[in-house]
């Protein structure tokens, strides 16, 4: 089964510094049909006006995964890390016990776009950790990256959890197709531009959920950036 999750069916939140959709439920949006998929618990795409962010706040048992559009995101934590994260680069926290952390455009003039990812770990209490890396547009032309694994298989960042997050960039005649294993589940976000998915077109923040399904085919997209996640049930 394929269910579509269209983009204006998610959750709204403009703040002036801060325009938000949500996903799934976040704050003072709550959806009952979309809590989680998964582990996968939160997809927030974020807009940050210049010079502005979020202030010092605090995280536990979470696996938490910052990916840039547009602009630079700053980054302070409890670590003792100061990064500025960009297009290409994927971060990832895991809060485990506890961290503090803040995020901050420095821009004096352009929005920071991004998405916030937060994947629920399948252990607690772990030792905080952060982890960053860069993954250039060339590896992700015309394919699925693998970005984010449980081991860090091909370079890619780790997490506590038994989920895969995988980055495509598709133009025209370019496909990519995954193959989902029996008994897991995926989810499909479109970051940005338009792409045919399993015979859907879709539009930027259009989501599909897959249960019980074979595999995710991806083509015919238009300024596509697409982010595709291999998840286990819960």
């Amino acid at each position: 089964m394929i269910t579509l999750r269209p983009a204006a069916e998610r959750g709204h939140a403009d703040h002036g510094w801060l325009d938000s959709w949500h996903s799934f439920s976040f704050a003072g949006y709550r959806d009952d049909n979309h809590v989680h998929w998964g582990p996968l618990r939160v997809i927030n795409e974020d807009r940050v006006a210049a010079g502005r962010g979020f202030g010092e706040h605090g995280h536990r048992d979470m696996e938490i995964i910052s990916y840039v559009l547009e602009g630079a995101l700053g980054h302070k934590d409890s670590m003792g890390t100061s990064s500025s994260i960009v297009p290409g680069d994927v971060q990832r926290m895991s809060a485990g016990t506890g961290v503090q952390h803040s995020e901050f455009n420095h821009s004096e003039s352009g929005a920071t776009h991004f998405l916030q990812i937060w994947i629920i770990p399948s252990r607690e209490d772990v030792a905080p950790s952060y982890e960053q890396k860069n993954f250039p547009a060339e590896e992700k032309r015309g394919r699925l990256r693998l970005v984010v694994s449980p081991d860090g298989a091909d370079g890619s960042v780790s997490i506590h959890q038994d989920a895969r997050m995988y980055a495509g960039l598709f133009d025209g005649a370019e496909e990519s197709e995954l193959t989902i294993a029996p008994g897991r589940l995926a989810y499909v976000h479109v970051a940005r531009g338009e792409v045919v998915v399993n015979g859907r077109k879709l539009a930027a923040g259009d989501a599909l959920l897959y249960e019980d399904e074979a595999s995710v085919g991806i083509g015919e997209g238009q300024g596509a950036e697409v982010l595709v996640f291999d998840l286990p049930r819960m």
